[in-house]
């Protein structure tokens, strides 16, 4: 079985509070895009082992292991028998880019087995495995637009559709872990709601009210993050980003873009804005 676990974007992040288990409350829209991973997973003889074949962007330092994929595995193999699987893990979502790609892929795999073995979760059930991993798997479950909150796993669908648009994501290269990027951060509380903002304004309003926290902070820090998200303004987008905890950032465009040439050497992926 193969399947294409693909990324999300942040639109809109407040970081609002500091919690007492010391993770954040948060705001935000999540919204999928189409820059995907591969996942391809063969059972084989036996019962209980899997054998992780990684490609593409390399993973550094990280074992087996430490793969969210594997991490699943094991967890759902406490509750049920699994057969050995032999999976192959195609990277070309950006580590450390804000872009979900490993919880993707793990939120992914967790429906490919449930598809495969016969499991009959329900989603409440894949969400139970999933939330343990990460806060942003428990969105790509459903993979449809939302408003999270909480650390992010406590979501709620909103009718907030982009499909007229297209989006141009840039990578500058530059990991930053979730960690750092919030040790910069002053949590904030907000008297308004980003869901209401995003539904009441036109996106070409968005850019005054619609907010990622880290991106001031990170702006300071790694100049070359800024200078992205003006080249894409420039090239016209109507509303320009950096994503997550950075450091990718996307551009929403009325008209399909290619901007591959106005960023030599770094990652890049455009294309529709289109719900499955």
């Amino acid at each position: 079985m193969i399947c294409f676990p693909n990324a999300k974007i942040n639109i809109g992040l407040r970081i609002l509070e500091k919690r007492a288990d010391g993770y954040h409350n948060i705001e935000s829209i999540f919204y999928p895009v189409g820059w995907s991973d591969v996942l391809e997973a063969i059972p084989q003889e036996g019962f209980g082992k899997i054998e992780l074949h990684l490609s593409g962007i390399p993973v550094p330092g990280r074992r087996d292991d430490d793969n969210l994929c594997v991490k699943l595995y094991k967890a759902v193999l406490k509750d049920h028998q699994l057969p050995s699987l032999k999976v192959w893990l195609h990277k070309t979502i950006p580590i450390g880019a804000g872009l979900g790609g490993g919880s993707s892929d793990a939120a992914h795999f967790m429906k490919m087995l449930n598809e495969m073995c016969g499991l009959k979760l329900t989603n409440e059930k894949m969400i139970n495995y999933v939330a343990a991993l990460g806060s942003d798997c428990v969105f790509f479950i459903n993979n449809k637009p939302v408003i999270a909150t909480s650390r992010g796993e406590v979501t709620e669908p909103i009718n907030l559709n982009l499909d007229n648009y297209f989006i141009a994501i840039v990578y500058p290269e530059l990991q930053i872990s979730t960690p750092y990027a919030y040790s910069l951060i002053t949590p904030k509380a907000c008297n308004d709601s980003l869901k209401e903002i995003i539904l009441a304004k036109d996106m070409r309003e968005w850019k005054d009210c619609v907010c990622n926290d880290f991106e001031s902070p990170l702006f300071e820090k790694n100049p070359l993050i800024a200078e992205v998200r003006e080249q894409l303004y420039k090239e016209g987008a109507v509303y320009a980003a950096m994503t997550g905890s950075g450091s990718a950032v996307f551009g929403i465009f009325k008209n399909k873009v290619d901007v591959t040439s106005k960023f030599p050497g770094y990652k890049s992926w455009s294309g529709k804005l289109k719900l499955s």
